[in-house]
């Protein structure tokens, strides 16, 4: 058997991730509350991961001591902004209770000012479909980074902003006033507006502050690279899914599917690129899919699929969609912001994590400014319009009794956090399946 270790450079950022409304329990004044009351969503969110109740404190002991050195969370506008005129500063001083105790545990923060959920009185003007909204981020923004600023100075100020407007204006998931992809469009610039002015104005309370946004990278093949229609459709597809913002921070211009959109003070905002990633697409053309603009998207026949085949184990995937991120943000500190699968069994869940650290590895070795990895998630948390239906943490969750249970692949991650690497002791221990793609003779 072949030995080696893959060590990472001296103060790599090794976390997890997670979301406000997913973890804290009894977001009542919030959009997505009101979604899952109306029978959206596979389940109700409820006391989630009773974060909100004080548990933090055991799940944030439970990733220093495994090791973790950082963690991504977001702060929830509903509970911090419940009136448009009212702020709640409890909400505040419950937040920098929270990113005290990360700090007294060695892990550095990083926060996520929006993470999918919008004020129910915001959402009830229509959100992010209208002008205002952007104007109304900022005033948010300033209010909570002067509040948090004695205890962080990395801020992601929007989470997949992609996702946040297909999912809700093109294939109806998520909570929206209106659909289509003209919305959808529309609900895209007016983000990337609120995040150039979040981004300004976090500089200006906080000069040493680094600022960026998480993007969910999708990348994609053509199913049947000989058929000219799925070529371009794939095309469609990329475009339309992961392009928008970045075009908007690189130029000033947003593409878009149905043209551009100038937004010249987005030029520039960002001091790091937040890379969410989970798999590749497998594209085709569907006439009946009008949607999604006559597109069809799965996996290959032969693909390692999660349980409820909602992810694909496709490890390259992640060096790709770094080698995008360098291309397109040049010189950019790049930071993984999200990286797991749902794996209730964790049968699947030690080698995806380890084939994809392979290939974070893989990225610093040509000396791309990888600075840091967020497993998603810490604990078992609600998926959204999926429910509890899915797993995605290093610890298992009993959503009626709020136990915690560690998984074998926290164990691999605590081995990997504390010895900053990957080993073939480690993976010989804990997925000794791909022990010979990861470490050949």
């Amino acid at each position: 058997m072949a030995q080696a270790t893959y060590h990472f450079p001296r103060g790599f950022l090794w976390g997890t991730a997670t979301a406000s409304h997913q973890v804290e329990g009894n977001n009542t004044n919030n959009n997505w509350w009101k979604w899952e009351e109306e029978g959206h969503t596979a389940h109700k969110s409820g006391l989630a991961c009773d974060w909100w109740g004080g548990r933090w404190k055991e799940d944030m002991d439970r990733a220093a001591e495994t090791g973790q050195n950082a963690h991504r969370f977001s702060v929830e506008w509903s509970r911090i902004q419940p009136e448009p005129n009212r702020w709640d500063e409890d909400a505040l001083e419950r937040y920098r209770i929270m990113l005290r105790g990360m700090k007294e545990r060695g892990l550095t923060p990083m926060v996520t000012l929006h993470h999918f959920t919008d004020p129910l009185w915001l959402y009830e003007r229509c959100g992010w479909e209208t002008e205002e909204a952007a104007p109304l981020f900022e005033k948010y923004v300033r209010k909570v980074v002067d509040a948090l600023k004695e205890y962080v100075t990395t801020w992601c100020t929007i989470n997949e902003p992609n996702v946040y407007a297909l999912s809700g204006y093109v294939t109806g998931d998520f909570p929206a006033c209106h659909k289509g992809l003209d919305v959808a469009v529309k609900v895209m610039a007016n983000m990337l507006r609120g995040h150039a002015a979040a981004y300004r104005a976090v500089h200006e309370i906080q000069r040493e502050a680094r600022v960026g946004y998480a993007l969910h990278y999708r990348p994609m093949v053509a199913k049947r690279p000989w058929f000219p229609l799925d070529r371009v459709m794939r095309g469609v597809r990329y475009r339309g899914l992961n392009l928008a913002f970045p075009s908007g921070i690189s130029t000033g211009v947003m593409q878009s599917p149905l043209g551009r959109v100038s937004i010249p003070e987005a030029k520039g905002t960002q001091d790091f690129f937040g890379l969410n990633y989970y798999s590749v697409d497998t594209v085709s053309f569907n006439l009946r899919n009008r949607a999604e603009l006559f597109t069809h998207s799965g996996y290959p026949k032969d693909a390692d699929l999660s349980p409820g085949n909602f992810i694909a184990n496709i490890p390259e995937g992640l060096f790709d969609s770094i080698k995008w991120a360098v291309k397109t943000y040049p010189d950019t500190p790049i930071l993984i912001t999200e990286n797991g699968v749902e794996d209730a069994d964790d049968s699947l869940r030690p080698r995806y994590l380890a084939q994809h650290l392979h290939q974070v590895w893989r990225a610093v070795n040509f000396n791309w400014p990888v600075k840091g990895y967020y497993h998603w998630s810490l604990v078992d948390n609600f998926e959204w319009e999926r429910g509890w239906t899915q797993r995605f943490g290093l610890w298992a969750l009993d959503v009626e009794t709020q136990k915690r249970t560690k998984r074998r692949s926290a164990e691999l991650y605590e081995a990997i956090c504390k010895e900053n690497a990957l080993s073939s002791e480690m993976v010989a221990a804990y997925c000794p399946e791909v022990m010979g793609r990861l470490f050949p003779e």
